[in-house]
């Protein structure tokens, strides 16, 4: 199975930065230009199975691919939620008393949805629930965080080191299942 997975195109200039979860925000202008063309790359990929978060900022995302009409809109693909952080940065979060100590303290720190969910709602749906529908060219529009924990579990990477990875808006990696490879195309 090969999955192609999309970051979202850029969001509102507002959030850029910010830990946004499950705040339901658009695109920025650059955000929708960036999904035309998007949508224009994949005009002749052909995909047996489309999934796309349910968030805006990811439908907006998918909108202008033809492949939209048979897609599937999931909260299981949302970002995680960081409940009452939602929408501030790093320096806000800072500035209401929270240091960073190291990357496991700053994710534990942060309410909202605990990492061990989160995590746990991305297995299940890249590891049992994708593969049970048999697809072998599967397109997903989601968010980095997504995106990098699926990598981190499958290349055995810390979350650190997985959250380290780049991946700019409306950027694309493709996981092949059978290679057990990723490659990311940054648009």
């Amino acid at each position: 199975m090969k999955i192609t997975l999309i970051r979202h195109s850029e969001v509102q200039k507002a959030y850029i930065g910010k830990y946004n979860g499950h705040n339901d925000i658009g695109l920025s202008k650059k955000g929708h230009e960036d999904a035309k063309k998007l949508a224009k790359a994949f005009t002749c990929k052909a995909f047996d199975l489309v999934y796309c978060s349910d968030l805006r900022r990811a439908k907006e995302t998918i909108q202008p691919f033809s492949q939209a009409k048979k897609a599937v809109y999931t909260s299981k693909l949302r970002e995680k939620s960081w409940g009452r952080h939602e929408g501030l940065g790093y320096e806000e979060i800072r500035a209401q008393g929270i240091e960073y100590e190291n990357f496991a303290q700053w994710i534990k720190a942060l309410d909202g949805e605990s990492y061990e969910k989160y995590m746990q709602r991305v297995k299940t749906f890249f590891f049992e629930e994708l593969p049970a529908q048999k697809g072998e060219n599967v397109l997903v529009v989601t968010h980095a965080g997504v995106i990098r924990t699926f990598m981190a579990v499958v290349q055995n990477l810390s979350l650190e080191d997985a959250f380290g990875i780049a991946l700019p808006y409306a950027s694309y990696t493709v996981y092949d299942t059978k290679l057990q490879t990723f490659s990311t195309i940054k648009t």
